[in-house]
């Protein structure tokens, strides 16, 4: 096998155009620059004293009570309330969103996600062609790396909730979702497989099987590693932490449904698209529900037909494109979502007009200015969650050994099957005429070790040696665009090219 095999070349390649490409071309970027996206300035002091008619202060001397902010005397003043103010707009630019916070994070995880969806597409259609033997799939680094970087931020959008003595609404609304989505997640595991699909008791099965056959050749009486009460405990927090981390996400994109419904009242295509996008959750889950998804279409055999309307490997495969085009079409109307959320600084000062009393200039202006510095934590709570959820997918189908084209081609091969297979014992290790023969074994298999390391160590050195060059060579050159996560991505690579390249000399 050769030294560099397709699957790391297509992952050096990548690394070597995010180094080249990433500063200069940014999906993200264009999502919030090129999309038509407009923001509502705020009236200067100048134009709130003319409505209000308010005089300008006299000048007065070094202690005439003034703030001093920036050099400048801070002008403070009150206005009405109800005071006739019309916004101006201006179209989003990159020296605007640049300054803002989270706009880093949010460029990089889009722009990785992109990156690593290219790879796992070349991979794929490598396999397509040079079937897997032995090989570890590379792309899976990838999507782990996605999947891993959206939780991060995730958590440190929703630790900031925790960090602001202000915010003790916000923190015990997470709290409280935490443990009504733990509450949740134990009454669906405990759902009857037959009704609600979800193959965790055939997969333990098959690995408490194993596991314990194992244990029991070596003298160890064990059912296995842990209880199927346990493995369903563990797998109710993991839901509960999602649970938590979603719940300003979703709270975020209902508010901006609902205002985009508005906006769009009169154009009909794009009303159903909202629609349709806000419903696409509800209707894929219940494509996990047997009795309504797949007893109904690869079970049941209609009236005047002679076999069910698809088959258990078409059934899989359409969740599958079923799950994507859900997620493309919710990015397909993110511009349109934005625009809905930078709209809430219109509908601010429209609801203020209704009110009574007196309102300071600087609060006045900073209700306005607050809605589009939040704009990149806002994408991210619309982004991260749908990067997630599609390369969960990737993983999913590529681990599940499922197929893209199931849909159109009947499988070649055997399909994956959760039943365990026939175990092998292993050779008992009693007796000492074993244990001679096994000592025996292992010193001519550290003999074998000590003659092929030295040539396997020149060359993983020589590989590691050249993408830390890399690594160093995009810290110095880009560091100012490069989020603080970048080196540990490539760190991540040595290590497992290294693993991968070990395995293939």
């Amino acid at each position: 096998m050769a030294l560099l095999g397709t699957q790391l070349v297509i992952t050096l390649v990548m690394v070597s155009i995010i180094q080249k490409l990433g500063p200069h071309y940014s999906l993200a970027r264009w999502i919030l620059c090129s999309t038509g996206l407009k923001r509502y300035l705020h009236p200067t002091d100048e134009e709130l004293r003319a409505l209000a008619g308010v005089p300008k202060d006299k000048p007065k001397g070094r202690r005439g009570g003034k703030n001093i902010e920036n050099g400048k005397p801070s002008e403070t003043f009150h206005i009405p309330r109800s005071l006739d103010i019309e916004l101006e707009t201006a179209k989003v630019t990159a020296l605007d969103v640049v300054h803002l916070k989270f706009y880093s994070e949010y460029q990089w995880l889009l722009d990785f996600a992109v990156y690593s969806s290219v790879v796992y597409i070349l991979t794929e259609v490598y396999h397509a062609f040079i079937p897997p033997k032995d090989e570890v799939n590379l792309s899976m680094l990838w999507c782990f790396l996605v999947v891993g970087f959206s939780t991060k931020l995730l958590l440190s959008l929703t630790y900031q909730y925790f960090q602001s003595q202000e915010s003790l609404g916000e923190r015990s609304t997470v709290i409280v979702t935490a443990f009504a989505y733990l509450l949740i997640a134990m009454m669906v595991l405990i759902v009857d497989e037959n009704t609600l699909e979800l193959g965790l008791n055939r997969a333990y099965t098959s690995f408490n099987q194993s596991a314990a056959a194992f244990l029991e050749t070596q003298g160890l009486d064990s059912s296995g590693p842990a209880s199927k009460l346990v493995l369903k405990f563990f797998l109710a927090l993991w839901c509960a932490l999602l649970g938590a981390l979603f719940t300003f996400p979703g709270l975020r994109m209902a508010k901006m449904h609902w205002d985009a419904l508005r906006y769009c009242s009169e154009n009909r295509l794009q009303r159903f698209l909202l629609n349709t996008s806000f419903a696409s959750p509800f209707l894929l889950v219940l494509l996990w529900v047997k009795p309504v998804s797949r007893d109904y279409l690869t079970d049941r055999i209609f009236h005047g037909m002679a076999a069910p309307l698809m088959t258990g490997h078409a059934f899989e495969t359409m969740r599958l494109l079923l799950i994507v085009a859900a997620v493309l079409l919710r990015l397909s109307v993110m511009p349109t979502y934005l625009q809905a959320y930078l709209n809430m600084a219109y509908c601010r000062i429209e609801e203020q007009k209704k009110e009574a009393g007196r309102i300071t200039n600087t609060e006045l202006q900073q209700k306005i200015s607050a809605v589009f510095y939040y704009l990149c934590v806002v994408a991210l709570q619309y982004v991260a969650p749908l990067i997630m959820c599609l390369y969960l997918t990737f993983m999913y189908k590529s681990l599940g050994d499922y197929s893209w084209s199931g849909l159109f081609f009947s499988p070649t091969a055997d399909e994956c099957s959760a039943l365990p297979t026939e175990f092998v014992p292993l050779p008992s290790l009693t007796g000492l005429e074993s244990i001679q023969q096994s000592a025996q074994q292992f010193t001519l298999a550290l003999d074998s070790l000590k003659q092929n390391t030295t040539d396997k160590c020149k060359k993983v050195y020589e590989i590691g040696t050249g993408i830390q060059v890399l690594k160093l060579h995009c810290s110095i050159q880009f560091k100012p665009h490069i989020p603080v996560f970048y080196p540990a991505l490539l760190d991540l690579m040595i290590v497992y090219g290294i693993v991968y390249l070990w395995q293939g000399i």
